[in-house]
This record gives C-alpha cells, structure tokens and sequence, in this order.
C-alpha cells in the first residue's frame, strides 16, 4: 500500500487558518489534496487534523480523514514526523500494511501531480534509499553569506570564499518544504531526512515558495496563477 498523509493542524498563528483559507479559488489544502490523487502515486491520501471544519474540506476534495490527531500532537512543537508515525500507527492498527508513505504539506499549491509521481518512483526503484524529499537550489553561493551586527556592519561567513568565483563553489539546496517520501519503517526508526540514504528531487526555483506572512502568500498566488495560465 502507497499511501499519502497531510498534515493539517488548526492552529496556524502567522496566516490564520492557512490550510482552509481561500488560494486562487480553492481552500489552500485542496490544491495538494489534487496533486496526490491526480499523481496516480497512491492507494490512499489522508488528512490528519485536529479540527473539524478542515476535516470536512478535506474529504470535500477527495481525501479521506480516518482519525481525528490527538491535541497532544497539535501544537506549535509537535514535528512532522511524529504526525506522520502516529498516521502509520494507526493504518497498523486498522490492518492496513503502508509499504511507502509520503508526507505532503497542505501549504504546497505550486507542488505538481508528476514530481509525486516520479519521486516515488524513484524511491521504490532504489532499494537503498530511505526518503525522497523535495529540494532546490540556493540561488546564490551561500559559502559567501555575511553577518550583519547590530550596528549594520557586516562580517563574512566564510571570508575565505568571498574572492573566490560563483562557478568555482559547490552547488548547496535547501529543502523545497513540499514533499517527503519515505519507507514505513523509516518513519516508525525516526531515522532523518536529510542524510546519506535520501534522495533529493530538486524543484526548479519558480515552483518553490514558503508561505509563512501575508507577502509569502502574494507571491505564491502570483507564480500560481503563471502556472494555471500555462495549463
């Protein structure tokens, strides 16, 4: 069993009610709601919620809520893995057997039904990774990032790097924040992400944003807004 599990908790504070509030004429989680079930990559897609209203626009877009997530797992601190464990926890306990599961952000409209597609892929063909997650490219060479004092002066990170030429630094990413595929018992072993055994399906620039603040989210209604005229 491929399964998809979005973690959508009620209590966002910086964007109120970020999953459920209106993204380009749809409820922001129904975007990625559609891009797991049009990628063909999963058996089934849930929500894990702690609040009945986003469960209800949760199964309005096709998903399934088969729990409601526990208070003690829906604060501010709780991480995503723990949310994604208790999720496999309980397909376990319903006799479900998830050979793969893939955590996927409700906050990711600019994410595409064949990047799910192929990242399962690929963590399915190569026995030896735990994750596939999604990652892009820092566009400009981190190794040369300055401090800056309180004063406004500024002090090098890396002043060794600062003569040296763009091409003749290695290429650094950053995790996109969009999607994690992983193996059930990685996720059961909390083993990280971000190591050795995970492979990063980069995404090009223009189809990763953050939406944290109210001009994160013009921004990402703009780029989306490219990509429905593009369709």
């Amino acid at each position: 069993m491929r399964l998809a599990i979005i973690p959508a908790r009620g209590g966002s504070k910086r964007i109120p009610r970020k999953n459920i509030k209106d993204f380009n004429g749809k409820a922001m989680i129904g975007w990625s709601i559609e891009a797991a079930l049009l990628s063909g990559a999963f058996d089934e897609v849930w929500v894990s919620t702690d609040d009945a209203e986003i469960a209800a626009v949760a199964t309005s877009f096709g998903a399934k809520v088969p729990f409601i997530r526990p208070a003690e797992l829906s604060d501010d601190h709780t991480g995503t893995s723990a949310v994604v464990r208790h999720a496999i926890s309980f397909a376990l306990q319903q006799q479900l057997k998830p050979g793969l599961v893939a955590c996927i952000y409700a906050t990711a409209p600019l994410l595409q039904p064949v990047m799910l597609k192929d990242a399962m892929l690929q963590l399915q063909q190569d026995a030896a990774l735990d994750y596939v997650f999604s990652g892009c490219r820092f566009s400009f060479p981190i190794q040369r990032a300055l401090y800056r004092t309180e004063q406004g002066r500024v002090q090098a990170v890396d002043p060794a790097s600062i003569p040296k030429r763009s091409q003749d630094l290695p290429e650094t990413f950053h995790d996109a924040g969009q999607f994690y595929c992983g193996r059930t018992q990685s996720w059961l072993d909390a083993k990280p992400v971000f190591s050795p055994s995970s492979y990063l399906y980069e995404l090009p620039q223009h189809l990763v944003q953050d939406i944290d603040t109210a001009d994160d989210w013009l921004r990402a209604e703009l780029l989306h807004q490219l990509l429905l005229r593009q369709a």
